[in-house]
């Protein structure tokens, strides 16, 4: 059953704090900077989960003059500052272990750290995987962000707790800013995957698995008269999905007809995505070179004999030209 995204991400601003507290606590006893490491990614995590929480709420904000597109948007402002801190934690963490590895310390009560860390590793999976899968089903960013960020931090801690295990057997105080310098650069590495998701999202960029999914699903339930599909422009703000095309009908058709189409298709794509959908669509009336594309059957006014159906594709959707149209690739 899917929740609701704002109250998901409540719950783990409210996890980020209790697992941030368990690992400060590990090594506050302990003096590890592997779990210093740790510690320093529940601080983004923290940070992040109550930015995440005000953001999701401004996105789900009808849209009004200001906003003709909604709030949607703010979930990529905030993924992007969630993937600038991971990173710039990741650096720290590089910084921390080269002066522990210069300087030996010593690490007191590791197998206690061992536990608490294993402990705090396993909350992350298991809530990490449960926001996982409700952003996606929900469409937010933001959550399934938040999630992917949890179970990395969840694996992240499993080889963190691997690794002082290690120490904690050989007593081979070094090893512990090696495992420090590993998963810094694990962290660092998420961080960028995250603000550059989140900056392409600011400027607009395609989500192709999106945009293949609309297609499908399009190409799977077209009509006969819907003769031409293109230029094709989907994006999501939000949790409201943004649809924009151009669709070829009989010319004879009349208004009323016209219409009857759009809601055909407006209703096909709403039970397939939900119903936080816009759909933008621009008719065309077919031509004479569109007959050869027209699997409509019973046309009294047909100028050329049916060719075949042109079917709808990444590589032909998104162009700004009826297909058919002489100089046109098929």
């Amino acid at each position: 059953m899917n929740q609701n995204p704002i109250r998901i991400q409540r719950y783990i601003a409210l996890v980020s704090v209790i697992l941030f507290l368990g690992k400060i606590w590990a090594y506050y006893i302990t003096h590890s900077v592997a779990i210093l490491t740790d510690a320093l990614e529940s601080t983004v995590n923290v940070v992040t989960g109550f930015i995440g929480l005000y953001s999701i709420i401004l996105a789900s904000r009808p849209r009004d003059t200001n906003h003709p597109y909604g709030h949607g948007k703010a979930q990529f402002i905030s993924s992007a500052v969630e993937g600038a801190l991971i990173f710039i934690a990741g650096l720290f963490i590089i910084y921390e272990a080269v002066a522990r590895f210069i300087e030996l310390r010593p690490i007191h009560r590791l197998d206690t750290g061992i536990w608490l860390v294993i402990g705090t590793g396993a909350l992350n999976f298991v809530f990490g995987m449960y926001a996982v899968n409700n952003g996606k089903k929900n469409r937010s960013i933001i959550v399934e962000s938040a999630g992917r960020h949890l179970l990395s931090d969840g694996y992240s801690t499993l080889g963190i707790a691997i690794g002082l295990a290690v120490v904690y057997f050989t007593g081979i105080l070094w090893l512990d800013s090696v495992v420090a310098l590993i998963f810094a650069i694990v962290i660092i590495v998420t961080g960028y995957k995250v603000l550059r998701r989140s900056i392409g999202g600011i400027m607009d960029e395609a989500d192709e698995g999106l945009l293949k999914e609309v297609v499908q699903l399009l190409q799977q339930k077209r009509k006969p008269n819907w003769i031409d599909l293109h230029n094709l422009r989907v994006i999501q703000y939000g949790e409201v999905l943004h649809i924009d095309m151009h669709m070829t009908l009989p010319w004879y058709y009349r208004v009323v007809d016209a219409e009857k189409e759009i809601h055909l298709l407006e209703d096909m794509v709403r039970e397939h995505f939900g119903n936080k959908v816009e759909l933008f669509i621009h008719l065309d009336a077919c031509m004479p070179y569109s007959c050869k594309l027209c699997a409509l059957a019973d046309c009294q006014v047909r100028r050329e004999a049916f060719k075949e159906q042109l079917e709808w594709n990444l590589d032909n959707v998104w162009l700004d030209s009826k297909h058919g149209k002489p100089g046109t690739v098929l």
